[in-house]
């Protein structure tokens, strides 16, 4: 199949649903499904000798475990997490089918299924550069262009960038609802209104053992940021307000959010 000539009746989906049972269909007729809150197409198989390391992560995003195959997947779903403008994800959401040149049927399970709070949604399949054959090319190129033709974004992303990635890793240790506390949440919040440095800001509030784990709470929530890519979290790190002030809403108010 021409990738520039694909079209959503060309492409067959199969899902299984939210009651556990296996649907079929075009993907021109399907596409409205809901896939963020899909089973997986798949199982996640474990055994021993396995080149790749399968699981289920929590994601704070949706309150529930999210399945992936490899560790790279699980930091692409970890960044997925903390990303501020996703509101919902699937692993193996469905597989997709079309017709080969020999009239064999090809077929791909994505990885990811992404849904903005915009409303709009993304697959994602994660894959390293080396890592793609021609066979392979062919089938993220039918996935991108079937993508288009139902108006959904389409991504194949590779390794992150390093130090941000081990940035997000430690977050993410405190992403739990748990962690909140709305006290030390506010104050928190009042003593960076004007930046300050990481330690000494959170040594201001109290006992620095009970004091960093919600700050790093409110890190991964963006009420707290600072620049994750340049250099790995520090004592001497420069902590400022997040997204919340910036975009003009109340980031006092806003800390209840963080409780999930």
């Amino acid at each position: 199949m021409d990738a520039c000539e694909v079209a959503a009746e060309d492409i067959e989906l199969e899902y299984v649903n939210a009651a556990g049972i296996r649907e079929r269909g075009p993907l021109g007729r399907l596409w409205p499904v809901r896939f963020e809150s899909v089973r997986p197409e798949r199982r996640f198989p474990a055994f021993r000798g396995q080149g790749n390391w399968c699981g289920w992560y929590w994601s704070a995003t949706c309150g529930g475990h999210v399945g992936y195959e490899s560790w790279l997947e699980r930091d692409r779903l970890m960044l997925l997490d903390f990303d501020p403008l996703v509101t919902g994800m699937a692993s193996q959401p469905f597989r997709l089918s079309w017709a080969g040149p020999d009239g064999k049927r090809v077929r791909h399970t994505p990885d990811y299924f992404v849904r903005r709070n915009d409303g709009r949604a993304m697959v994602v399949d994660v894959r390293p550069d080396e890592r793609i054959g021609p066979d392979d090319a062919v089938k993220f190129a039918v996935t991108a262009a079937a993508c288009r033709s139902v108006g959904w974004d389409f991504a194949r992303v590779g390794t992150p960038e390093a130090v941000l990635m081990a940035n997000v890793r430690w977050l993410a240790g405190y992403r739990h609802p748990r962690v909140h506390r709305p006290d030390v949440s506010d104050r928190l919040v009042e003593v960076f209104a004007d930046g300050a440095g990481l330690l000494d800001g959170a040594r201001r509030v109290g006992d620095q053992i009970a004091v960093l784990p919600v700050l790093f709470h409110l890190f991964w929530h963006r009420i707290l940021t600072t620049d994750l890519e340049s250099g790995l979290l520090s004592a001497d790190t420069r902590v400022r307000l997040g997204l919340v002030r910036e975009g003009g809403g109340d980031a006092v108010t806003s800390t209840a959010a963080a409780s999930g």
